[in-house]
């Protein structure tokens, strides 16, 4: 017998498993070693170890220092026959499994999800968020998953929990139930709705879907932009009035700026502008000035505007005496 031969033969006398971030269970390495009469097993807290005889569960060992002899190992000593206790060695495979939640994961539709939506009609959209999930039914897990793997990770069975969550949230925003902007508007709301959908898909395995949250839901960028102007056109309400208004305020900018070429240039080109406002303005029918009255706060307003025209050479005095009776006509 090789030296290879005698060291892989030898006896194991501690087991234990530190696991690595993004483990879920390890099939210990026990080669052809046989475990030692009275070894020490250790399992961390958040960890199960299972024992198996010819693929059958044998005995499990929650957290703690265990002693390996007939006492602590009922099962595995009855389909032995042990009797009267066992003085050699034995082999069984130990298997390893965490049940530590594995927070942080990122969960994102691949494709836009189409829905009929109640306001826009049809919609594409997308959706993104995080979610978290433990090992609950041990042996569930070890059944369906585990299997006879030597080791088992987060990343080995995630495409499946995702392939899960996807079906899920097609299903959900496919009936078309909530409108888009109601979900925007509550999307803790929405991951409780799918939290609850896709909790029996994870149960099947063994597994337990602890959070599920909705970071974002988001349209296309086209009909996002189209949504965007739509919005600022109902804030804007009035275009003319807009226009007038963003006028003024460069004529205060203007007037506040430093006495430079540069700065009564612009303030020229913003009086001309405003002066050919007013003067279209002018040209009106008069009926169109008196239909209505304004309020004299309004037409002080205007009439200040003028003469700040008037002070920067944009009209001439000629113009702004016209203007301004024709404000104070509309006072009523």
């Amino acid at each position: 017998m090789g030296i290879f031969d005698f060291l892989s033969k030898q006896m194991v006398d501690v087991i234990d498993w530190t696991e690595q971030p993004g483990d879920l269970a390890l099939r210990y390495p026990m080669a052809d070693r046989e475990i030692q009469n009275g070894a020490q097993l250790t399992v961390r807290d958040g960890q199960l170890a299972l024992f198996y005889d010819e693929g059958r569960v044998a005995d499990s060992f929650r957290p703690g220092m265990h002693t390996l002899d007939t006492a602590n190992l009922p099962m595995l000593t009855s389909l032995r026959s042990w009797q009267t206790g066992f003085k050699s060695p034995y082999k069984a495979d130990v298997y390893y499994f965490t049940t530590k939640e594995q927070t942080g994961l990122k969960w994102g539709t691949p494709q836009p999800i189409t829905v009929r939506d109640k306001e826009f009609g049809p919609l594409r959209i997308r959706a993104f968020g995080t979610y978290s999930f433990r090992v609950d039914d041990v042996a569930v897990f070890a059944a369906k998953l585990m299997g006879t793997l030597e080791r088992l990770t987060v990343h080995d069975v995630e495409p499946q929990l995702k392939s899960v969550i996807n079906t899920a949230i097609a299903s959900s925003l496919g009936k078309g139930e909530v409108a888009f902007l109601d979900i925007a508007g509550d999307q803790q709301a929405m991951g409780e709705r799918l939290l609850a959908s896709v909790a029996p898909a994870f149960e099947q395995w063994g597994l337990k879907c602890t959070t599920f949250y909705v970071e974002s839901v988001s349209l296309p960028e086209n009909v996002q932009e189209y949504l965007d102007k739509a919005s600022s056109m109902r804030v804007v309400g009035d275009l003319n009035q807009y226009t007038r208004f963003q006028t003024a305020d460069s004529i205060d900018e203007a007037a506040a700026a430093s006495g430079g070429m540069a700065g009564m240039g612009a303030g020229m080109a913003i009086g001309q502008t405003m002066g050919a406002q007013m003067a279209g303005a002018a040209a009106a029918p008069q009926a169109a000035l008196t239909a209505a009255p304004v309020s004299s706060e309004d037409a002080f307003a205007q009439i200040e505007k003028l003469h700040k025209l008037l002070t920067m050479g944009a009209i001439t005095q000629g113009e702004f005496d016209i203007k301004k009776a024709a404000w104070l006509d509309k006072m009523g």
